[in-house]
């Protein structure tokens, strides 16, 4: 059998790490960390991602303010939600919830956002010190990904990493954290217009797989004994099932899982790590703050 990699069991010991930390700076006299989230429309997985952060938030002792519009926000209105934050000493940082509404420009908004309080690793600012191996804050789902690496005891030093997937908010920044000096790893990033993807992937002593395709990396993707992380989460519909789907990854885990020394699963892997390094993110802006 394989080590199943408990991504719900490492963020709780996060979590607990923060919580402690809180209550510590609370019993000093000194303010909590506070973030806050901006968010636009009605998208029902953003609307659940924001009251998760507020729920998380309130469970390690964080302040937490979410700024709610409506789908027909006019775009001046995100902009000075964001110049607001961005003066208020009060707010350690905040994210912005993708996606937003057509009217208001990505490129806008990000290039208004404080890199001081862009917990999202969105402004350019950020983006270049994560390549040049500087301090900044790290996104959040590949902070969860060498998270999970990290406290699991898989060592990434001299191995060939293969990345599946190239978005700005997994693939390349997470190819960035893995080639530094305290990673070590040799990566390779494949997309969807990789040749021989199946021989590429299956050569990775850790394949990571962000490619938004549900259950597509089968046992014949992957190295025997390899360590395979699944970022990705799909709800498929099964009638079955009580609620009328399942949820799964781009890993079929029940044939994959048989092959590799370690595996994460879906749910209670990547997904679970994501808002713990949000959180961490958090508490490292707090403290440079003050």
């Amino acid at each position: 059998m394989p080590n199943i990699i408990d991504g719900k069991a490492i963020a709780s010991t996060i979590k607990t790490e923060i919580a402690t930390e809180v209550k510590s700076l609370l019993d000093q006299g000194k303010p909590a960390p506070h973030l806050a989230v901006v968010i636009a429309g009605e998208d029902g997985a953003a609307l659940s991602y924001v009251n998760s952060i507020e729920k998380q938030c309130k469970g390690v002792g964080y302040i937490c303010s979410a700024y709610k519009f409506p789908a027909n926000v006019p775009e001046k209105d995100i902009l000075a939600t964001i110049d607001f934050l961005n003066s208020d000493d009060e707010v350690d940082g905040y994210i912005i919830q993708m996606p937003l509404p057509k009217q208001v420009s990505i490129d806008k908004v990000v290039a208004h956002v404080d890199p001081r309080k862009d917990m999202d690793c969105f402004h350019p600012v950020n983006m270049g010190n994560l390549l040049l191996g500087k301090d900044c804050y790290a996104p959040a789902t590949p902070h969860g990904v060498m998270e999970l690496l990290r406290r699991s005891n898989i060592d990434t030093t001299g191995k060939e990493c293969v990345i599946l997937g190239r978005s700005n908010i997994v693939g390349k920044p997470l190819s960035m954290m893995l080639l530094h000096k305290d990673a070590n790893a040799t990566v390779t990033v494949c997309h969807s217009r990789t040749k021989n993807l199946k021989r590429v992937c299956s050569r990775a002593d850790i394949l990571i797989v962000a490619i938004g395709q549900p259950e597509m990396i089968t046992a014949d993707y992957v190295k025997e004994k390899a360590t395979v992380i699944d970022v990705g989460i799909h709800r498929i519909p099964d009638p079955a099932q009580p609620n009328g789907y399942r949820v799964c990854g781009d890993v079929k885990f029940d044939e994959v899982s048989k092959k590799c020394e370690a595996i994460t699963p879906v749910p209670g892997g990547v997904g679970a790590m994501t808002m713990a390094c949000l959180l961490q993110n958090t508490m490292k802006a707090y403290k440079s703050r003050q």
